[in-house]
C-alpha cells in the first residue's frame, strides 16, 4: 500500500502500454450554458473518444499513446502539445491531409439537452487509407489497442486502417477493446455502422456499449427497455441477455460491459454499469449525479477507468467495474472532454466519501 492507503498499482507498479487510435477534433463551446445564437466568443478544448481515454490513462500512470493523422498545421501542433502535458504519446502519428475537425458544443441545461454541430468533413483522419500507418511498429511493446465505433463512421478509409489495426494487434497478441459508440450523423459514405462494425467487433476481447448502441448496431436490445422513460431508474438485471446475445454474437470477447444511464434532466443523472464475463453478470454502485458540470466524455472516462481496471485488478472483474464507474461519476464534475482526476480520487469515491469536503 502507498502511505495514502491507495493500492500500489495506482503508482507505477502497473506499467501497461495501451494504444488508442481514431480522431481528436478543436472543441469550440459555448460558455457556461449560453445557446450557439447567444455566444460571441467560444471555449477552445481539444478532445476525442480515444484521446480521451489515452488522456486518463495517462493520469492513472500507465503508457498510453494515442494514434492519428493530423494535418501540418498551427492548430495540430498545439494539439499534440496539449496532449503532451497530460503524458500522452503521440510518436507514431503521421501528417498529411487538410484539416483538425471541430466540434460546437451547446451544454444544455435542465429539460434542455445539450446539441453538437460537427464541422469534421475532409479531415486529415478522414483522407486516411492503409498502409499509412505500421501497425507493426506501433504495436511494438504494447498490451492493449483500444478504438471506438466513431472512427469507422468517418470514411472507409477510416473503417479500413481500423481493421488493419485489429487484425495486427490479434496477430501480435496485443488486447483489443472497443466501444460501440454509435453515431447516427456520422455514418454518411454510403455503408451503414450494421454494415461495417461486425468484422471490426469479431476481432475484440473487451466490449463496451450502452443500450442505444447495441440495439442500433446489432438489433440487440433488452425487451421492454426505453431509456426516455427511466426517470433515472435503470434495472441492471434487464441488460444480462443483452450482454450474453452480444458474445454469442462474437465469440472471441471474453467481457461485455455496457453503461447505464438514467436521465432525469440534463444536470441530473444516475449512472453505474454491468460487466458480464464467465456467466456472471456483475453490478456496479449506482450514483445519483446530481449537477453535472460536463457529460460529454463520461464514456470516455468509463472505458478508460475499464482498461485501468482490468489491468490492475485482472483477476477482480467486480472491483475493475466498480472503478471504472466511479471514474466516469467524477468525471461529470470536470470541464473539458479530458476526465483529470487520479487513482486516489476514484479510490476514494469508491471507498464510499463522495461528501466533496475540502481536502486539506
Amino acid at each position: 500500500m502507498s502511505a495514502d492507503g491507495s493500492s500500489i498499482s495506482a503508482y507505477w507498479n502497473i506499467m501497461a502500454k495501451v494504444i488508442t487510435f481514431g480522431e481528436i477534433m478543436l472543441r469550440l463551446a459555448t460558455p457556461g450554458y449560453l445557446r450557439f445564437n447567444q455566444a460571441k466568443q467560444f471555449e477552445a478544448t481539444f478532445g476525442g473518444g480515444e484521446a480521451n481515454v489515452a488522456v486518463s490513462l495517462a493520469n492513472y500512470g500507465l503508457e498510453a499513446e494515442f494514434v492519428t493523422r493530423f494535418p501540418k498545421n498551427d492548430i495540430a501542433e498545439s494539439c499534440i502539445k496539449d496532449l503532451h502535458s497530460y503524458g500522452v504519446g503521440t510518436k507514431h502519428c503521421v501528417f498529411g491531409g487538410e484539416r483538425l475537425g471541430i466540434y460546437f458544443l451547446e451544454t444544455g441545461a435542465v429539460a434542455r439537452p445539450s446539441k453538437v454541430v460537427y464541422d469534421r468533413a475532409h479531415s486529415s483522419i478522414a483522407t486516411i487509407e492503409k498502409g499509412m500507418i505500421d501497425w507493426e511498429k506501433v504495436f511494438e511493446g504494447a498490451d492493449w489497442f483500444h478504438w471506438t465505433g466513431i472512427t469507422p463512421a468517418i470514411s472507409q478509409g477510416a473503417a479500413d486502417v481500423c481493421l488493419e489495426a485489429i487484425q495486427a494487434a490479434n496477430r501480435l497478441g496485443v488486447k483489443v477493446s472497443c466501444d460501440l459508440n454509435y453515431r447516427k450523423n456520422l455514418w454518411k459514405y454510403g455503408k451503414t455502422a450494421s454494415e461495417v462494425m461486425p468484422e471490426l467487433v469479431a476481432g475484440c476481447d473487451v466490449i463496451l456499449g450502452n443500450e442505444e448502441d447495441a440495439e442500433k448496431v446489432f438489433g440487440i436490445k433488452p425487451e421492454g427497455f426505453d431509456v426516455t422513460a427511466t426517470h433515472g431508474e435503470v434495472n441492471a438485471a434487464e441488460f444480462e441477455s443483452v450482454c450474453t446475445q452480444l458474445m454469442a454474437k462474437f465469440p472471441r470477447a471474453q467481457k461485455v460491459i455496457i453503461t447505464l444511464r438514467g436521465s432525469i434532466n440534463a444536470n441530473h443523472n444516475t449512472w453505474g454499469g454491468v460487466l458480464y464475463s464467465n456467466g456472471t453478470l456483475y453490478q456496479s454502485p449506482r450514483y445519483n449525479i446530481t449537477h453535472i458540470v460536463d457529460r460529454v466524455g463520461g464514456g470516455d472516462s468509463f472505458m478508460g477507468g475499464l482498461i485501468y481496471g482490468l489491468i490492475s485488478y485482472p483477476e477482480d472483474d467486480q472491483k475493475a467495474l466498480n472503478f471504472a464507474v466511479a471514474a466516469s461519476c467524477l468525471k461529470h464534475t470536470i470541464y473539458g472532454d479530458y476526465n483529470q482526476v487520479t487513482v486516489a480520487e476514484v479510490e476514494n469515491l469508491m471507498k464510499g466519501d463522495g461528501s466533496g469536503r475540502v481536502s486539506r
